[in-house]
């Protein structure tokens, strides 16, 4: 392919490094050429490495009439835009040529000029109104690529794409100590020595970690600090380290050159900025296997993900700073796993490879949307519960959206959410609110297929208003011309005479197929009268998630407090009528499995909103000991952490869902006939109704759960869930 990259050519930093390294590694298998508006060092480091570099330093209208004559000439494919400059012209040439054009945001556009006024006003205006003219949009991180979303950008035309550096193998020119001692550090052999390579402006807030350094060092005087790096800053900096830090623990080392001796002589890195897109610091201490202590702003969080590769502490906070320094201190184990696990991701998604690797998707993504027929009606709308903060929720909902991913990867996806913004940026699809009807109606009359689920949606049991919404909106989906399909659903129950009638009424008449959950929720359509649409039973599409890797599990329970290879009964509670009678009862049964099987107590929020309070009330009441864990974001975290129990006892159906993927042993407590219905669905017989909790029963169901040897397998159940698929995509194929 032939792509044609424009840029100012005055860049420095990230963003050059960025586009001279992809440049240099696309061209060693595509046709690319870059344009400069500028010429100067910019240009000159581009023809070093080989680049296809023209300089065009006229005016606009003679720039635009060169380049769109090159591109229709030349048979340009994509026009790809960085910077302020370049986009101005990349908006321009969108409505001269007829190829597709691409921006990539290398930071927030509303920052790029503080602090001068006339450039902001000016530059800065062209370049917010140019980036809303593009056809797509590639963020350098997906911090960047969400920011860009919740500011209105669609997010189905929006990509995301790291920074890469190289990974190859890599001897470093100086041993740890002979680094050190070149720096000006003295530093014993079981010295721990943290390091930092960064300006020395405000942003990168070094003091923080100065004061962070200063907390740790009292209780670990072996510990150390290299500073790397020279700026405005520094002056101060230095009698900040001076008024508060033993002499010798910190040393300035101003700008260094030699970084891979530099990183191989930490053994932490560190990085306390206040504001980041994509930092190349990070994936080049994860090259040396470092550790990473990090502030949790902008892109950090997209590779540190706390407990598993590196910890993170909020900016500013020297305090929590300082905690971290002093754990890391104290364990050699943990920054060896910290440090495998970080170099791990960063060599598999944020190599140059990988960079140039998921560029080139993106642009064969790009051409494929642009050669493909245009459709009056595609896609699908989705609706359910979601957009609550419900992890089982979450779960689901990752799960379909793989799904139609799979039917068609191109294909437009919408949700129906609670919070639409953030489901927008969770899930990089199309969201509305569910109570705006007039937003998914103009929706409704674009797609193809609304999916109504997963999850029990067609009950009462909770309210009959909801029952009602999600009854109306499947048959203002038909009146709106869609297939309509009820996907991985558990049904009921419906107690309301009315609401039973009405949900026959709607389903017969309305929806096209039906795949249930599990085989209770197919007794409740055909009692209520449900004949007509195709019904077949499946399973929950969640079954389908996988559990995270070993290492990552592993250090997310350490980040808790957690051994990996510790003895756990694990008790996911929720708020529920009759759950304060009951409260003791759970909090004695979790004491008498303690001393009968020695397993610790660690008590889950799968819906931490709601399921803190009723977990830490049971906790306190308690003699021994205990965990709290409230749910991470990623679900595989979660399915990982189920496979490290030696019980799961549950009131939430995802929960045992969760566990049931990774075979987990499981006793239920029963609040919803739904939960039973999925017990007896897997095979399972440990369950018990929440109204006949007491400690002697619950007691008995663990200890008889424990007891029970004999293996169950999930597979035939994974495999029905991959049905579901089959169903919408039968329904997809019918309306073409």
């Amino acid at each position: 392919m032939k792509v044609l990259h424009l840029i100012s050519g005055g860049d420095v930093g990230g963003a050059k490094t960025h586009v001279l390294s992809l440049l240099h590694g696309l061209g060693k298998t595509e046709q690319v050429r870059l344009v400069c508006f500028t010429d100067g060092p910019f240009a000159d480091d581009a023809r070093k490495l080989g680049i296809d570099t023209l300089v065009m330093d006229c005016g606009v209208p003679e720039s635009v009439r060169r380049l769109s004559k090159m591109i229709s000439g030349e048979g340009f494919e994509i026009v790809h835009c960085h910077g302020s400059r370049a986009n101005m012209m990349g908006a321009i040439l969108r409505r001269k040529i007829r190829v597709p054009t691409v921006t990539t945001v290398h930071s927030d556009y509303r920052l790029d000029y503080l602090g001068r006024p006339l450039h902001r006003l000016t530059y800065g205006t062209i370049n917010t109104v140019a980036l809303r003219l593009f056809d797509y949009h590639i963020g350098v991180s997906d911090a960047v690529a969400q920011m860009l979303i919740s500011r209105g950008f669609d997010p189905q035309t929006m990509f995301a794409i790291y920074n890469g550096i190289d990974f190859s193998p890599v001897a470093p020119k100086l041993d740890r100590q002979a680094y050190l001692r070149s720096v000006g550090m003295e530093a014993a052999e079981d010295a721990v020595v943290f390091g930092i390579a960064a300006r020395l402006d405000p942003v990168k807030d070094v003091g923080t970690l100065i004061r962070g350094f200063s907390i740790a060092v009292k209780s670990h005087p072996n510990i150390r600090l290299l500073i790397a790096g020279d700026g405005e800053q520094r002056q101060a900096l230095e009698k900040l380290a001076a008024d508060i830090c033993p002499p010798g623990s910190i040393v300035f080392a101003g700008w260094v050159t030699d970084m891979d001796s530099f990183y191989h002589a930490l053994d932490v890195n560190t990085l306390t900025s206040l504001s980041e897109t994509f930092p190349y610091a990070i994936t080049e201490g994860a090259r040396m296997r470092c550790a990473t202590i990090a502030s949790n702003v902008g892109g950090i969080p997209y590779i540190i993900e706390h407990g598993v590769t590196g910890l993170l502490f909020e900016p500013q906070n020297a305090e929590a700073l300082g905690d971290c320094m002093a754990r890391l201190a104290e364990s050699a184990a943990i920054r060896a796993q910290l440090g495998e696990n970080l170099y791990k991701k960063a060599s598999h998604e944020f190599s140059i490879d990988a960079t140039v690797g998921k560029q080139i998707e993106i642009y064969q993504t790009i051409l494929r949307r642009e050669h493909a027929p245009r459709k009056k009606r595609s896609g699908v709308l989705i609706c359910g519960a979601y957009g609550k903060g419900n992890a089982g929720d979450d779960a689901i909902l990752k799960a379909i959206i793989r799904q139609m991913k799979d039917i068609d990867e191109d294909m437009p996806v919408y949700v129906l959410s609670h919070n639409p913004i953030e489901t927008r940026k969770k899930y990089y699809v199309g969201s509305v609110h569910v109570f705006n009807p007039f937003a998914f109606w103009h929706v409704m009359r674009r797609t193809k297929l609304y999916l109504s689920g997963g999850g029990s949606l067609i009950q009462d049991q909770t309210s009959s208003r909801s029952l009602w919404y999600y009854l109306w909106s499947i048959r203002l989906a038909k009146l709106a011309g869609n297939r309509v399909l009820m996907y991985g659903c558990g049904i009921g129950p419906v107690n309301g005479a009315r609401n039973r009638k009405m949900a026959a009424r709607i389903i017969n008449r309305c929806v096209d197929a039906v795949t249930l959950r599990e085989d209770m929720s197919l007794a409740e359509l055909r009692a209520m009268g449900v004949v007509k649409p195709d019904i077949r039973i499946t399973a929950d599409p969640a079954l389908l998630l996988q559990p995270g890797e070993p290492g990552a599990v592993d250090s997310f329970l350490q980040s808790q407090g957690l051994s990996p290879d510790g003895a756990y009964a694990l008790y996911v509670l929720r708020p529920w009528p009759g759950f304060e009678e009951r409260k003791r009862s759970f909090a004695a049964a979790a004491e008498a499995v303690r001393a009968q099987y020695g397993l610790t107590p660690v008590f889950f929020a799968l819906e931490p909103d709601r399921d803190t309070q009723p977990c830490r009330e049971v906790a306190e009441l308690l003699s021994g000991g205990s965990f709290f864990i409230s749910a991470p974001q990623d679900e595989r975290l979660i399915i990982g952490m189920m496979r490290k129990m030696r019980v799961v006892v549950s009131m939430r159906l995802h929960t045992l869902i969760f566990a049931s993927s990774v075979s987990a042993k499981l006793a239920a407590v029963s609040y919803d006939p739904k939960v039973t219905g999925f017990m007896r669905y897997i095979g399972q017989k440990h369950c018990i109704a929440f109204e006949d909790v007491t400690q002697e029963r619950l007691t008995e169901l663990i200890g008889q759960t424990l007891a029970d040897d004999e293996p169950y397998c999930v597979e035939h159940l994974r495999q029905l869930a991959a049905e579901n698929e089959s169903a919408a995509r039968a329904l997809l194929e019918d309306t073409e």
